[in-house]
């Protein structure tokens, strides 16, 4: 049966453990390699993936290119602009094609029924680089950082401040698998996902909702952010005036335990949804976590294909 990842549920609590070690020992492996250089036992060599971009991106795109690179593979890219898919044909006809063609699909895009769809379709895997639901290869990428940084994910506090976006969904999602605990604070009208909210719950999650963003954060073991505005997203001033007081600067920062780490997915807005003097400080860890989006990804293409 093939192994699509749409959402961290599709894989269990044991398998995203299995990724998150599988990501550590390569990336120990390849201390003092250059970036292009295969890992030695290049695991998917001559496997092609297939990448697509209907919203913009950095690290999705250079972190998906190098791992399939780095476990033997190559890539073809493509967005919307320049193949038949953003010129009416369907995505199922796009799935089967594709499927022919190439070992996995990687798409980066909005409607998450959309990937779903491709899912249905295709006879290979399919990964979501990230839909307005959930961004489920991020948090594989944040978790493995935790780790890397001494923390134990059960029994873990994270606390969220921002919008319940598909970041924050999958951060929830995950709570469920790895049981850790989540403080969401956010004014309200921009909780997360309620349905992940209540799976995570009955996996036995403590996720807890927060209108004052000193409470979210008291005690927590890390704090994490993300830009308040999204590709696309209209009233933004709006949006922007009901954060303000979810802002993670040094005042907040200061309630979390005094180990906190601090993470943020990037691109960052300084000055909106961070302060400089957090997201630049000895707290964080964001540069960490953008680098190990290549490591979690090598693991989650792994697994897809049933080797891990």
């Amino acid at each position: 049966m093939t192994r699509h990842f749409l959402n961290l549920s599709d894989a269990s609590g044991d398998a995203i453990a299995a990724m998150i070690n599988d990501a550590i020992d390569r990336k120990a492996a390849r201390a003092g390699f250059p970036k292009g250089k295969p890992d030695a036992d290049r695991p998917l060599a001559d496997h092609v993936l297939a990448m697509i971009f209907e919203k913009s991106s950095t690290r999705t795109r250079v972190s998906f290119d190098m791992a399939i690179r780095q476990l033997g593979g190559s890539s073809i890219v493509m967005d919307s602009g320049s193949m038949q898919l953003g010129r009416g044909e369907t995505v199922d006809d796009t799935a089967k094609v594709l499927s022919r063609m190439c070992d996995a699909i990687m798409i980066r895009t909005d409607d998450h029924a959309k990937i779903e769809q491709m899912a249905t379709n295709a006879s290979v895997p399919v990964i979501n680089g990230l839909t307005d639901l959930s961004h489920p290869c991020q948090i594989v990428a944040d978790l493995l950082t935790l780790v890397e940084h001494g923390k134990s994910l059960p029994g873990l506090e994270i606390a969220w401040l921002g919008d319940g976006n598909n970041v924050l969904n999958s951060i929830v999602e995950g709570a469920g698998l790895m049981k850790y605990n989540v403080r969401i604070g956010c004014p309200e009208g921009y909780d997360s996902d309620p349905e992940f909210i209540k799976r995570a719950r009955d996996a036995g999650a403590n996720v807890s909702i927060h209108r004052d963003e000193n409470e979210a954060v008291a005690g927590a073991d890390v704090v994490v952010a993300d830009t308040w505005v999204s590709m696309g997203q209209e009233h933004a001033e709006a949006k922007l005036a009901a954060m303000m007081p979810y802002q993670v600067n040094d005042v907040i920062m200061e309630q979390a335990k005094a180990d906190a780490l601090f993470l943020h997915c990037l691109p960052a807005h300084r000055g909106e949804e961070v302060m400089p003097s957090v997201i630049d400080g000895p707290q964080s860890v964001v540069w960490d976590e953008a680098e190990n989006r290549i490591h979690a990804q090598k693991s989650v293409l792994r697994w897809c294909f049933g080797q891990l």
